[in-house]
């Protein structure tokens, strides 16, 4: 009995995912553009407006913005990565952690900021 305890604790721990649990589902991204205009478009059908903050929701794919401003890039993507915690819980977690962190999707981050070519 003494050690149901201590071997539930350690079950939760290698069970949970620290990105999981330390990330919200979407991510604030600072969006400017290079000539300091104003434009509009879109990011996974969502509507944006540059320059300001806008929310991505965290995926396992790279965000598009796409715009149809005249003289500004028709695209412009937003790689995705592995957020550092994501790390730091395969060496704490291990493979349990992970595929938490994994099958959530809160794993993945974007630049936190992105510009937008435009011609001046």
């Amino acid at each position: 009995m003494k050690f149901a305890i201590p071997c539930m604790l350690i079950a939760v721990a290698t069970l949970s995912g620290c990105a999981s649990i330390l990330n919200d589902k979407t991510q604030q991204v600072n969006v400017s553009t290079s000539s300091g205009s104003a434009i509009k478009g879109t990011v996974n059908g969502v509507p944006f407006t540059a320059p300001g903050v806008v929310t991505v929701t965290r995926e396992n794919k790279n965000k598009i913005f796409v715009t149809d401003t005249e003289g500004c890039a028709r695209e412009t993507v937003a790689e995705k990565s592995p957020d550092p915690k994501f790390f730091i819980n395969i060496l704490s977690g291990g493979f349990f952690g992970s595929t938490t962190d994994y099958s959530t999707e809160k794993m993945w981050k974007y630049n936190e900021n992105v510009v937008i070519s435009c011609k001046k």
